[in-house]
């Protein structure tokens, strides 16, 4: 099994092409975004991802918005989702992540998402990875466990760090939750929370070292369920940014740190977490 690194376009703002150029040369294998909805941006960006050699992974946001129109009803969060798959299969996505779904839904609505959701990528044979996030259907462990319980098909896209904001604590301590979804886990986001936010100052800070092996930990976990299905390839976005999670300073609201060394930093990280998890589990 291998490992790919993704850039985030969250936080990135300029043309696609310098995004491409960055990730290239940092050594990402890849970009994760929404894809455009407007033809000849669509062929721009495929032309770039062709030109250095870059996979895609499609972002698709149901609801209107990050955090979800509260009465939007499931048929336009599907609505979404269509589209979403349309616009991302234009730029020959490997798959698509999916922030969908609501937290105030009742379960049998979120589950009724999801089972028509994972019908549409059939229709369009796109593989489809839902992200456990805030504001979302799958903002607990616990309701996670429950919906994939219900439908074992459905893959995850894991970003624990909205959890430890959800829970209070960092997420050792409900492995038995997790090791019950690992298998189910397409996709991880690699951003590091804490028991007080979704994304600490710096993941290299000593102070923080004990949420950073937390989650590696955790990832460790996902590496070997996805390694005893058979899986040739894992994805991680380290997803660091900016709109409330990058911490500032108070009054003039500077940035405490880089996002793009930040996000550079923990794809290197775990390039070199992932070799020696590897060599650890003989599987180099």
């Amino acid at each position: 099994m291998k490992l790919k690194n993704f850039k985030t376009l969250w936080g990135f703002e300029g043309d696609f092409e310098i995004a491409c150029k960055e990730a290239s040369k940092a050594g990402f294998e890849g970009i994760e975004g929404q894809a455009p909805k407007e033809l000849d941006e669509q062929l721009y960006w495929r032309e770039c991802l062709d030109k250095y050699e870059l996979d895609f992974i499609g972002e698709i946001v149901t609801g209107g918005d990050y955090v979800p129109a509260r009465h939007h009803t499931i048929q336009e969060h599907l609505e979404d989702v269509e589209e979403g798959i349309k616009n991302s299969l234009k730029l020959s996505a490997s798959f698509v992540t999916c922030i969908g779904g609501c937290d105030a839904w009742s379960e049998a609505e979120s589950r009724e998402f999801f089972q028509n959701a994972i019908t549409l990528a059939k229709k369009y044979e796109i593989d489809i990875s839902f992200e456990t996030h805030r504001s979302r259907s799958l903002f607990t462990p616990w309701v996670t466990k429950r919906v994939v319980d219900a439908l074992p098909e459905m893959k995850l896209t894991l970003d624990m760090s909205h959890w430890c904001v959800v829970c209070e604590r960092l997420m050792d301590t409900e492995l038995e939750t997790i090791k019950a979804i690992a298998s189910n886990v397409h996709h991880i986001h690699a951003r590091v929370g804490y028991e007080q936010g979704p994304q600490v100052p710096h993941p290299r800070a000593p102070e923080y070292q004990g949420a950073l092996i937390s989650h590696q930990g955790i990832w460790e976990l996902i590496w070997s369920a996805q390694k005893e299905k058979g899986m040739q390839t894992t994805t991680i976005t380290p997803e660091f940014g900016p709109d409330g999670y990058l911490h500032t300073l108070p009054f003039t609201n500077v940035p405490v740190a880089d996002l793009w060394e930040i996000n550079c930093w923990m794809a290197a990280t775990e390039k070199s977490h992932f070799y020696a998890y590897s060599k650890r589990e003989g599987i180099l």
